[in-house]
């Protein structure tokens, strides 16, 4: 399988995906999903679950295009969104597929995004519905990601996770919606997963007029000419390249390894910050003990990076269901 532009350029093929589709027997998928990503030498995280498929894969451009074809040929999946991308080095340390309840955790039982998800908005057009005066935007991604790049107008629920978001929103819906004939929604996530969920949700809570961002920010980013762009700032990505900008490049951010947040030359500058100890996110939140421990760590890391060995503590993996 051809693999499209930016993954051809780069040393490591990246792919996104994600597919809400009705698997009766995820359990009985995992182990050949498995078998085929060890085998190609595919790392990253997948998850599967009663709704679909989710995660993020890296490796040679063939072997992640064996894996995609793969999942291609699960139950209702034949449509199958994949964002590629490049990185300069192998951002995973490990393979995984992980069953789960959900493949992005709302906690709102079954809303069958599958069937039942708001109206999906292209990048190209996405810029003309935001602008429209009749639309609210939201932004349904966790507070630390949004706080690095977002669209212009959009509103920030400041959620430090998903699960909060239908209790955010329920507070929020008479202010957001006012009275009378309701606004548009539009709701866009990094890669579509979570605000395709939004909408499903969005629509179970008797809202209509529900769009969002097909794709998510990632296709947007890859599609939309800068020049073009609504979008202002960086996108956080849960893996070792930390974020992305236009085209898809790698971004400017590094990463707390004590709390995993992304960490900006400013923040660096900080007091507080000590690479692979803390940062000023957390250095509050943390003991002395704890930053003792973060410390030797990192010396390990460095040590074996010196020495051309992985460490086992290097490039802990966000889960996929957090993206």
């Amino acid at each position: 399988m051809a693999i499209p532009h930016p993954a051809t350029n780069a040393p490591v093929c990246v792919a996104a995906l994600y597919r809400f589709a009705r698997f009766d027997d995820p359990a009985a998928l995992r182990g050949p999903l498995l078998a085929l990503c060890l085998a190609e030498g595919i790392k990253g995280t997948l998850l599967l679950a009663g709704e679909g498929i989710n995660g993020t894969i890296a490796g040679s451009r063939e072997g992640v295009g064996m894996v995609v074809e793969h999942i291609r040929s699960l139950p209702d999946c034949a449509g199958l969104e994949v964002k590629y991308s490049g990185a300069s080095e192998m951002p995973f340390h490990r393979m995984k597929v992980r069953l789960k309840r959900e493949i992005v955790t709302m906690g709102q039982g079954d809303l069958d995004p599958a069937h039942n998800a708001g109206t999906y908005v292209d990048p190209q057009d996405w810029n003309d519905l935001i602008a429209d005066p009749d639309t609210i935007v939201i932004d349904t991604r966790n507070d630390y990601e949004v706080a690095i790049g977002q669209f212009e107008g959009a509103i920030d629920p400041k959620t430090a996770s998903f699960r909060d978001f239908p209790e955010w929103f329920r507070s929020e819906r008479a202010r957001l919606l006012g009275e009378g004939k309701e606004p548009k929604v539009a709701m866009y996530c990094t890669g579509g997963i979570r605000c395709e969920k939004s909408t499903a949700f969005l629509k179970a809570e008797g809202v209509e007029q529900v769009y969002h961002l097909n794709g998510g920010i990632l296709k947007y980013l890859e599609e939309v000419p800068e020049e073009l762009s609504m979008w202002r700032g960086e996108c956080f990505v849960f893996d070792q390249r930390v974020s992305v900008g236009h085209g898809l490049v790698e971004g400017s951010y590094d990463l707390c390894h004590a709390c995993r947040l992304p960490v900006s030359d400013e923040d660096k500058a900080s007091p507080l910050y000590e690479e692979g100890v803390s940062c000023p996110a957390c250095h509050a939140t943390r003991t002395d003990e704890q930053r003792a421990s973060y410390r030797e760590r990192h010396r390990q890391e460095m040590l074996a990076a010196e020495q051309g060995r992985a460490h086992i503590g290097a490039k802990l993996d966000h889960d996929a269901d957090d993206g």
